[in-house]
């Protein structure tokens, strides 16, 4: 059985029992919020292992209670988005969410990705005895305190970027397909149109990185994906 704990907002309550009953049947344990400031104080109190995070709602949307959390927690959010906006989906994810679901969705795959997602996490806690930090010229990036520094100055980063960097930064000049880096970050087989988190990943982490030194680049190869390439 699961066990890990999640937290479920939504504003209707059909939707909330619904994720209950599928959620209980795979042994997680439920907690319900029909709004966003209850959101985030049920969130401080029940410490989740995940968040089922709508957007919209009442007194605080999905945006602001994603935007409240990431500024003390780094557990997992998977967004509800109600119309499979391209704006909601990106909006979410740079805000810090780790996932977003479409309405409607089917149930088996919100659960997938949420046993994605908790895999995903376990393990990078199970493996903490390997090395999680890599160093190039003026960028330091740090998943065990999930930390970027670029020349020395602490860089605030979601950790799905955090995560992508590492990843690409930690096998320096291999070219990865949108594909890959969706498996490996994100730990889940995506849609093929997914591969548009990658690309809203990788645009902000250059408005973070880009031009900081030219020993290092992170590259578009046309027609594959990315790498993050080192210069002599």
């Amino acid at each position: 059985m699961a066990n890990e704990k999640i937290l479920i907002v939504d504003d209707d309550i059909n939707i909330c029992e619904l994720l209950r009953l599928y959620l209980d049947k795979e042994g997680y344990v439920t907690k319900i919020a029909n709004d966003g400031a209850t959101a985030i104080d049920l969130f401080r109190t029940e410490n989740p292992d995940l968040t089922l995070l709508d957007i919209m709602l009442p007194k605080l949307d999905g945006w602001q209670v994603c935007r409240e959390i990431r500024k003390f927690s780094d557990r997992p959010i998977i967004m509800l988005t109600a119309k499979g906006e391209t704006f909601d989906k990106v909006l979410g994810l740079e805000l810090g969410a780790d996932d977003y679901v479409t309405k409607p969705f089917d149930n088996k795959e919100v659960i997938a990705r949420i046993k994605a997602v908790l895999r995903r996490t376990n393990n990078s806690s199970a493996s903490a005895e390997k090395p999680k930090l890599v160093n190039f010229d003026k960028l330091s990036i740090n998943l065990d305190n999930y930390e970027m520094r670029v020349d020395g100055v602490r860089v605030d980063t979601p950790p799905k970027e955090l995560e992508l960097i590492f990843y690409l930064a930690s096998n320096p000049n291999r070219a990865f397909t949108r594909d890959e880096l969706l498996d490996k970050v994100w730990g889940f087989d995506y849609y093929s149109n997914d591969s548009r988190t990658v690309d809203v990943h990788v645009k902000r982490l250059r408005e973070k990185i880009e031009g900081v030194s030219d020993k290092w680049e992170l590259k578009t190869v046309w027609g594959i994906g990315y790498k993050f390439e080192t210069k002599d």
